[in-house]
């Protein structure tokens, strides 16, 4: 995993819809690249409201190297929103200037989880290295309750 920026920011706007954020308000945002047999297969932007990241999740501003996911599915009091599903062109994707070199179409998929009622939004794109997508969309992609 490649940490490509994690800091203090204003969430894109479909970003402040999906967590129910009212206008200006500020989140931990952090962009990840997620590596597998040494190729980019998926790039995941993670929002956390600055209200999320109180009392024993105030752990979250310092995740470092250490995966979200990793800590998302060992939490017990963990709930997920549905997944949003998306066939993305890559000029509307937002990619990071390390992707900016992609011109193909990429799945993605976004949800809301919270940790102890509080949200916080992944969103994950699938790059053209990652096969199992690209051979049949539809693998992993269903919607969750």
């Amino acid at each position: 995993m490649q940490v490509l920026n994690q800091s203090v920011q204003l969430p894109r706007l479909s970003e402040m819809r999906a967590l129910a954020l009212p206008p200006r308000r500020l989140a931990l945002i952090r962009e990840v690249i997620l590596f597998g047999s040494g190729q980019p297969w998926v790039y995941a932007r993670s929002v956390i409201p600055l209200s999320t990241l109180t009392g024993r999740l105030r752990k979250l501003r310092h995740l470092d190297s250490r995966p979200l996911g990793a800590l998302l599915f060992s939490d017990p009091s963990m709930s997920r929103e549905p997944v949003e599903v998306a066939c993305i062109s890559s000029s509307n994707a937002q990619l990071p200037t390390a992707l900016t070199e992609i011109t193909s179409a990429l799945w993605g998929r976004r949800s809301v989880f919270r940790l102890d009622q509080k949200p916080l939004l992944v969103s994950e794109i699938f790059l053209p290295a990652f096969k199992p997508y690209n051979q049949n969309p539809n693998i992993g992609f269903s919607r969750q309750p």
